[in-house]
């Protein structure tokens, strides 16, 4: 941490310890100038120095103010620019990261996780500055004073050293392992409770209310454990010290006081040292504590630096090019792939969706036809075979260059947090506002967004909730439209909208799908019926290709099979007949008689 930030903040940590360094002198000052007031002003009545020492003590004391604020300024700007710095950093490395990353993670919890972790990396920079700079160096100059007054009061005062810091080290093996646990249990309880908030609506209707309470509250509970733990083994190092400061302050004073009632010695001096060594005493007892929180502090960081070091999967091959669009033809050559060590999804699977034409992917659930979207857009890399760009390998080319000529609209719409007008141009963040709203017109947004209180500038709130399903899908329909990509790949756009709605946007699909190479995924007999190829997927494979004419005309086949199931006027979705207990899902309710 500090190689990779150290440099940008050199002066900041330089004034800094220049401040704390003036606090840690103004502190033995003031130890060391007792020996003169007992002495000098009460013991010889100097009444000559009493302005100097007086005004010595005041200049001190301002100091020591001033060097106060000014570090304490200095370090929560540097604080505050860390987390900034960090949370970019993290946001940046995880956009980098595959998507089976983040089918591993939970959402919330990895949100509460980083929010937790980031400030460990700030408060770990600071307390090893303070309590390096200020502490430490405070500490050694009162020792010094103590010295300098008594070297065997000294030496005795020192014999707490060695019992304090094996004890604080034998609470240091203990709290590492439960404040990572409790890094972990308090992540899953802000995650669980962000779960809730946002399935509310589930949570009502299924009336999980006391269900879900019992389950945070047991998150709750191992919390609280969890922190009560904490505070238990950090704060052990508070009685220790003071037992043993205790011991060494008492010490002092009885063989002080022995001096002075029988050797008659002057008692500034004594004074001088009482002070300093009541003065050590806070900054001994932080630099004790500093290794407590400093070791929350690292087992935050570390976890930073757990998810730093992920290394993308999916990085550029060396030498990747641009890739350059012509016609927009998408070939997959014999592609097999599998999610990690789980059977394969698809097997052997070839075929190509030419320039121009709409091929629509048609077949069971489990078939694997949303599995080649994601490897089109290359959200996971092949196991064998090639996808084809205009003859090009997408592996070989940028991301970046790849998805810039895809326009994608899923069959489950997400929607940003901002406006309407937001949304919509996160498809093509340079387009105007005169190609947003037409982008909207096309997608047959535009009537119930300008009905909307603010137009365009309405906030659509968390996951679009202020708006219908079919409301979110036309409008990241129009983000698809705006991007003006040269392929364009549907996962059943019109999933979520009504029949006029779908007839509306089925019609402007048409329309922006013209001259466009277009991949459907298919659920509904009507989507595939104008398609000018369509490829059946079963159990991963293509078993069947052609045109819905085609296709029908034999009866044995599996398109066919879905034919007959689903009938090509009531609107169901694709269902293979030899499942039986596989019900078409979007069957419409018959009315109750």
């Amino acid at each position: 941490m500090l190689a990779e930030n150290g440099r940008d903040y050199f002066w900041s940590y330089v004034l800094a310890i220049l401040c704390l360094l003036a606090i840690a002198a103004t502190t033995a000052f003031s130890a060391w100038i007792m020996r003169d007031v007992i002495d000098e002003i009460f013991v010889n009545a100097r009444a000559d120095l009493i302005a100097v020492i007086s005004g010595a003590i005041f200049a001190a004391f301002l100091i020591r103010g001033l060097a106060t604020y000014a570090q304490s300024v200095i370090l929560a700007r540097v604080g505050n620019n860390l987390v900034a710095r960090y949370q970019k950093r993290i946001f940046d490395h995880l956009m980098k990261l595959g998507i089976g990353f983040f089918t591993d993670q939970r959402s919330g919890q990895l949100a509460a996780r980083i929010t937790e972790n980031v400030n460990g990396v700030r408060d770990l920079l600071s307390m090893t500055l303070t309590s390096v700079a200020r502490d430490a160096v405070s500490l050694i100059a009162l020792l010094a004073v103590m010295i300098y007054q008594d070297p065997l009061l000294a030496t005795f005062a020192l014999l707490i050293g060695p019992p304090l810091i094996f004890a604080v080290n034998t609470l240091m093996r203990r709290l590492r392992k439960a404040a990572r646990k409790a890094v972990v249990v308090n992540s899953r309880l802000v995650g669980a409770i962000q779960e809730a908030t946002q399935g509310v609506a589930i949570v009502k209707a299924f009336t999980m209310e006391e269900q879900l309470s019992q389950r945070i509250s047991l998150l709750i509970a191992d919390s609280e454990q969890r922190a009560n733990k904490i505070a238990r083994v950090s704060e052990r190092t508070t009685p220790i010290a003071e037992i043993l400061a205790g011991f060494a302050v008492a010490g002092v004073i009885a063989y002080s006081g022995y001096r002075a009632a029988y050797e008659q010695l002057p008692p500034g001096a004594v004074f001088a040292f009482i002070t300093a060594l009541m003065l050590a005493y806070d900054p001994a007892r932080r630099l004790a504590r500093v290794q407590v929180n400093l070791e929350k502090a690292l087992v935050n960081a570390r976890m930073i630096y757990e998810i730093l070091d992920i290394e993308p999967h999916q990085r550029d091959a060396p030498g990747a090019t641009e890739l350059a669009v012509e016609k927009g033809a998408v070939r997959f050559e014999r592609v097999s792939f599998a999610y990690e060590e789980a059977l394969p999804i698809l097997r052997d699977v070839d075929f190509e969706a030419r320039a121009g034409e709409t091929t629509a992917i048609v077949g069971s659930s489990g078939a694997g036809k949303s599995t080649l979207i994601a490897l089109l857009l290359r959200f996971y890399d092949l196991d064998q075979g090639r996808i084809l760009v205009d003859g090009q390998d997408i592996a070989a080319v940028t991301k970046q260059s790849l998805r810039s000529r895809l326009s994608y609209v899923s069959q489950q719409p997400y929607l940003f947090e901002g406006t309407i007008r937001d949304n919509i141009r996160y498809g093509r963040p340079g387009a105007t506002d005169a190609e947003v709203e037409e982008a909207a017109r096309i997608a047959f947004a535009d009537e119930f967004i300008r009905a909307q209180a603010d137009g365009y500038e309405t906030l659509v709130g968390e996951s679009g909730a202020t708006l219908s399903g079919g409301q979110r899908q036309r409008i990241s329909i129009a983000r698809a439209i705006i991007r003006d990509a040269p392929i364009l790949v549907l996962d059943e756009a019109t999933s979520a909208l009504d029949n006029e709605s779908e007839a509306k946007v089925q019609a402007a699909l048409e329309r922006v799908m013209k001259g466009r190479t277009t991949v459907v995924i298919a659920h509904r007999m009507s989507t595939v019926v104008g398609a000018d190829k369509i490829v059946v997927m079963d159990s991963g494979q293509v078993v069947e290709q052609g045109r819905h004419e085609e296709l029908l005309a034999d009866p044995n086949g599996i398109y066919a099979r879905f034919h007959r199931l689903q009938g090509h006027k009531n609107g169901l979705e694709l269902v293979d007949d030899r499942n039986p207990r596989q019900e078409p899902t979007a069957a419409p309710m018959r009315k109750l008689s």
